[in-house]
């Protein structure tokens, strides 16, 4: 988990009239990646930051080649306080088998990114991305007693502060899949596509089904396949 203050300052709560405007975005990254952590992150955006955003050309992650993506979330990361929330395969796992429902699971994260930054900047309204009952999020937000208007739309990156928290999760994933390719000796390649399968048999191979749980989300069914055919 990471969070950033980009001004550096007193960490004390400004007074009421001084506080900050604006709203904040929050996406996520790896839901349908087989390897790799979930990352939820979260970006609070004033409007004067969203016209720096835009003339980065800031946009939803997916439209965003690998490379750029790691130089516009060093960007971000300068221009806007944000919260970035990892679950990592092991972790994931954990929760997946508790929680045994995956918009649940992202609602958990959401909440979790958004607490993180509230504590450091007052905000009243954010925007995310449509995946499910927004309740989830909010009722584990006001069991922190936290107080905030979420909206969920579809299409949620074309708000700008969703696109920076797409750009910030994508890049905290991207990070952390490859440094799980490093460190089991196999590189993990994104999606779920039949080379996923491949690596996968790779992986139960050299470090066995507790090494699949390490480095993948095992209710996909890749998982079902891979362990049949080895």
């Amino acid at each position: 988990m990471t969070s950033g203050r980009p001004d550096g300052g007193d960490t004390g709560r400004p007074p009421a009239a001084e506080r900050p405007v604006g709203w904040i975005g929050i996406d996520e990254s790896g839901k349908g990646d087989y390897f790799g952590p979930l990352v939820i992150a979260a970006v609070h955006v004033t409007p004067r930051i969203a016209e720096d955003l835009l003339a980065l050309n800031v946009r939803d992650s997916k439209k965003v080649a690998d490379s750029v993506v790691k130089t516009l979330a060093i960007d971000i990361k300068t221009l806007c306080r944000h919260s970035v929330i990892a679950i990592g395969p092991e972790r994931y796992n954990q929760l997946y088998t508790k929680i045994r429902n995956l918009n649940r699971l992202l609602a958990w994260g959401h909440a979790k990114a958004l607490e993180t930054l509230l504590e450091q900047v007052p905000c009243a309204r954010a925007i995310a991305d449509q995946f499910g009952d927004e309740r989830f999020i909010l009722a584990a937000l006001q069991e922190k007693g936290r107080q905030i208007q979420l909206v969920q739309r579809h299409r949620g990156e074309e708000d700008i502060a969703v696109a920076a928290a797409s750009i910030l999760a994508r890049d905290e994933f991207l990070h952390r899949l490859y440094r799980l390719s490093g460190e089991f000796g196999v590189p993990l390649p994104k999606g779920a596509s039949p080379a996923v399968e491949v690596a996968a048999r790779s992986v139960v191979r050299k470090h066995g089904e507790e090494g699949l749980a390490k480095v993948a989300k095992l209710h996909f069914k890749t998982t079902q396949r891979v362990l049949a055919g080895d």
